[in-house]
């Protein structure tokens, strides 16, 4: 679908142009405005019956996301539809083809075309002492080549990984990956540094592929102002 990107990196704006009969999957709240007369329908994220039931509770529960997505149709004269995060940031794309996989950090995907499913993977035994999600989103194709876009809480940045470049990567400013890029858990440092370095864990990404990162994460933002806001006399 033809996409049209404004205002980033800061408070991107994303359209998206459906063509007659063309849909778009998204998240609920990420909706900013729409031409009159496109169909929504609102459904569990991983498809009907207890299977997909089940699949819903578990992505939204570990995977950080929404148990339902809104699906918007294009009707006869074809339509738009503009999208936002729910904090200041970034909007990017991904061309999923068949047999590809995209992943992204809890929270991350935003919107896909109709024929994009996605599942949860989990990070590994030591991400369960990390503040980030345990959990990656798995998006995929089914049926043809998709589109993926994802968010980010302020700007992307793209990093080309390879085994002789391989990144560590604070996990609360890891956004997406792409197959080829492997990851493991690992303190920032000896035991001091990683409990009193402000570090904790990180993820240590190798192999061949693409990474990208945001410039500012949002559990730092909340840390930050917890101890601001005002508390109960009782």
């Amino acid at each position: 679908m033809k996409t049209e990107f404004e205002f980033g990196p800061s408070f991107t704006l994303l359209t998206a142009h459906l063509s007659p009969g063309e849909s778009i999957k998204v998240e609920p709240g990420a909706m900013v405005s729409q031409s009159v007369g496109l169909d929504m329908k609102t459904g569990m994220s991983r498809g009907g019956g207890i299977g997909g039931f089940l699949k819903s509770v578990a992505t939204s529960m570990v995977g950080g996301e929404s148990f339902w997505l809104n699906t918007f149709t294009a009707g006869g004269s074809g339509g738009w539809i503009s999208m936002a995060p729910s904090y200041p940031g970034d909007i990017s794309t991904f061309d999923i083809e068949p047999g590809q996989n995209l992943f992204m950090q809890g929270g991350a995907f935003m919107a896909c075309s109709s024929n994009v499913q996605y599942d949860t993977k989990f990070q590994g035994a030591k991400s369960l002492f990390s503040k980030e999600s345990t959990f990656f989103l798995r998006a995929f194709s089914e049926g043809g080549s998709g589109q993926v876009f994802y968010c980010a809480y302020g700007a992307l940045k793209e990093i080309e990984v390879s085994e002789d470049a391989p990144i560590a990567v604070d996990n609360g400013h890891l956004v997406a990956f792409t197959d080829g890029v492997t990851y493991r858990v690992a303190p920032s440092g000896g035991m001091k540094s990683t409990m009193f370095g402000g570090e904790g864990l990180i993820l240590e990404l190798s192999g061949s592929g693409k990474v990208w990162i945001q410039t500012r994460n949002l559990e730092s933002l909340v840390d930050r102002i917890i101890p601001l806001l005002p508390r109960s006399s009782n």
